[in-house]
């Protein structure tokens, strides 16, 4: 895989450091593959992430939203008193601890979170502020230029 070294850019730049810790980020070949996940578009501001977590309830999962990261742990109880006293002779569904973290862009919100059929879906959506929002400017048909009365320019002239 290439590599790409940013150290100049952080040198000439004020302002980018999370951009540039972002392409860090995405370059590096770290990121677990447990649990396996779908990003999906559900609609123009819409997002959706879905993890497969089977094998974990609600109580074992959590999700936290904190600036502009979304945190996924999910982190089995263990199972020491199992009423049934049966014992395991092969482990063959995963069952690990895990922690998956997204970056999610300015003004994207979680709205909900369900679990269902050993998916857990946590629905986003990126809602502008309207002081963000692009507004239409009007053009008037003749310029006038604006007065401006001062009060000390009045009273040096009387």
């Amino acid at each position: 895989m290439r590599t790409y070294d940013l150290t100049p850019f952080y040198r000439s730049t004020v302002g980018f450091d999370r951009l540039f810790s972002l392409l860090d980020q995405a370059t590096s070949d770290g990121s677990p593959g447990y649990p396996p996940y779908n990003i999906e578009r559900t609609g123009d501001n819409a997002y959706r992430i879905s993890v497969a977590v089977s094998g974990f309830s609600k109580d074992e999962l959590s999700i936290v939203a904190k600036e502009n990261t979304l945190t996924i742990k999910g982190e089995k109880v263990a199972n020491e008193n199992s009423k049934d006293h049966t014992e395991v002779l092969y482990r063959g569904i995963a069952a690990r601890a895990f922690e998956r973290m997204f970056q999610l862009a300015d003004f994207v919100l979680v709205k909900n979170a369900s679990l269902e059929n050993g998916l857990l879906h946590v629905d986003l959506v990126r809602e502008i502020p309207e002081a963000k929002k692009p507004r239409q400017i009007p053009i008037n048909g003749t310029a006038q230029p604006a007065q401006v009365t001062s009060g000390a320019a009045d009273k040096a002239a009387a």
